[in-house]
């Protein structure tokens, strides 16, 4: 979204505002430019990441690994979460370009599961993970999502988001959950949320619920040094792992009223992450209130 809009930093606002409002029939030059850019894209990050990630790590032959057990299944939320916002991405992109609506849920929202498992065929050949099932059927979850709210309802009424949090993990196993903040917001999974927020109004149409009021239920995990169980406590002390369940108010970035398409552009990108609201968490040990939860 940002690699489209930026030659679009310099317009006059009138001329921003129209290049950045739909099309109404279909636009083959942005058809065609949405799809290069995806495709090159997607092709530099799947030979960048074989050149810089995966050639740090021996080679082998094709195999898959079963990892459904591992860090609470907050990996799998990720491929769930990565692949409903890049599907959604992908089918506003094209529908920006005229698209009509069936190829924007072929073509379009499947992106993130296409993209996840390029990636996942990368696991496949590597010997430190392995090709997931699991990690494919939480990335076809995610698509579903998406696509699943888009035929039933004609809209996301329910949308995935994203909250973060550092711990204290992180110094402890720098490796493995992260050095620098931006790298802990990808592996530290002890700081990470995963949200569905619903939108009241959505619903409720004749209600006079504010249109921008979400009520959000989110999942997420601690105590973890380690994928799996057990090892936690052979490398530094830890209280245990387990699972946390929170009941929060959100805010739909989306349904805030603006006369500008980029700033109305740039709210359904930030839209993904979770607002810092009051909140309750439920867990093993107790219930926790929070007045800003991250």
């Amino acid at each position: 979204m940002l690699f489209v809009l930026l030659p679009v930093a310099s317009f006059s606002q009138s001329k921003l505002n129209a290049f950045l409002t739909p099309s109404d029939t279909l636009n083959k030059p942005r058809r065609n430019a949405v799809v290069i850019t995806e495709a090159a894209i997607g092709g530099l990050t799947l030979v960048g990441l074989n050149q810089l990630w995966y050639a740090d790590f021996e080679q082998s032959k094709f195999h898959t690994t079963n990892d459904n057990n591992q860090w609470l299944q907050m990996d799998k939320l990720g491929h769930l979460f990565t692949s409903y916002q890049l599907g959604k991405h992908g089918a506003q992109l094209l529908h920006w370009s005229g698209v009509n609506k069936k190829h924007q849920l072929i073509y379009g929202a499947t992106l993130g599961f296409s993209f996840l498992s390029a990636v996942e065929v990368l696991d496949g050949f590597s010997s430190e993970w392995g090709f997931s099932w699991g990690d494919i059927l939480a990335n076809g979850a995610g698509t579903g999502l998406y696509i699943g709210q888009e035929l039933l309802w004609k809209e996301q009424r329910i949308a995935l988001k994203y909250s973060f949090h550092q711990t204290k993990y992180a110094k402890q196993r720098p490796d493995k959950l992260g050095e620098t903040f931006l790298e802990q917001t990808l592996k530290d999974y002890n700081g990470q949320t995963y949200w569905l927020s619903a939108n009241i109004h959505s619903f409720f149409k004749e209600s006079r619920v504010p249109k921008w009021l979400n009520v959000a239920v989110g999942y997420g995990a601690d105590g973890m040094l380690t994928g799996v169980e057990g090892v936690d406590s052979q490398l530094i002390n830890t209280n245990g792992r387990y699972r946390q369940y929170y009941l929060s108010l959100d805010v739909n970035l989306k349904a805030i009223k603006t006369n500008s398409k980029l700033l109305s552009s740039v709210f359904d990108v930030f839209n993904m992450i979770k607002i810092p609201l009051p909140t309750i968490e439920f867990n093993k040990k107790t219930a926790v209130f929070h007045l800003f939860y991250m």
